[in-house]
């Protein structure tokens, strides 16, 4: 990576974690230099909601913007990133202590960052966005919001309902980051996800640097 950029994107490959009865990750190869062909030429198979992604309005909302309308500046520019203990739930009073702003962009690093969850069988105890947490981050008017698991909403609870809260007020949502590398404090974001016609989401590359280099 460039100097003081870190990727916080996690690698796509065949057979990788996905959210249960999501289609299999599969990339295989059609065309092979090593079997004789002139060029390698490979074929993907998977949802758009598969590793490092982001959830389009449309996710979850009838009529909702899709990801290829997204405004380029929801996902560039200044991003702070929030460490949170709790091991259950991101909650109400930590967006309080937060103190959000309008058209901030805030990332979520929990303990979902202490492995490399990727390479893990699908872990139904995540750390989540309370639905609680997430409309107070609606109602603070954030831009984007960010978490280190598949979903800002939990397995067992919360799932719908956090993202209407999100989704539904225009937030737009990056899930599946790898911050393990990172540390609580102000970056610059670049996340870019695929320009997908008309899709609820989409695969994202995202890299963070500090604003203090």
């Amino acid at each position: 990576m460039p100097k003081g950029w870190i990727d916080i994107s996690v690698p796509v490959r065949s057979g990788m974690l996905h959210w249960p009865n999501d289609p299999e990750v599969e990339i295989k190869r059609l065309l092979a230099i090593e079997q004789g062909d002139v060029c390698n030429v490979s074929h993907m198979s998977m949802s758009v909601h598969t590793g490092t992604h982001m959830d389009a309005p449309l996710h979850f909302i009838a009529g909702g913007k899709s990801i290829d309308q997204i405004p380029v500046d929801a996902t560039i520019g200044p991003a702070r990133v929030i460490e949170i203990t709790d091991k259950e739930s991101i909650k109400a009073d930590d967006v309080r202590r937060a103190k959000p702003k309008p058209g901030e962009r805030i990332l979520f690093k929990t303990r979902n960052s202490g492995r490399p969850w990727e390479t893990e069988p699908f872990d139904e105890d995540f750390v989540y966005i309370s639905q609680e947490a997430a409309r107070l981050l609606a109602d603070s008017k954030v831009r984007l919001v960010g978490v280190d698991y598949l979903s800002v909403g939990g397995y067992r609870k919360d799932g719908v309902e956090t993202h209407l809260a999100l989704l539904g007020a225009g937030v737009w949502v990056v899930e599946g980051l790898n911050l393990q590398k990172v540390k609580p404090g102000v970056y610059e974001l670049i996340c870019l996800p695929l320009k997908l016609a008309g899709s609820d989401g989409a695969p994202a590359r995202a890299m963070l640097r500090s604003t203090s280099l």
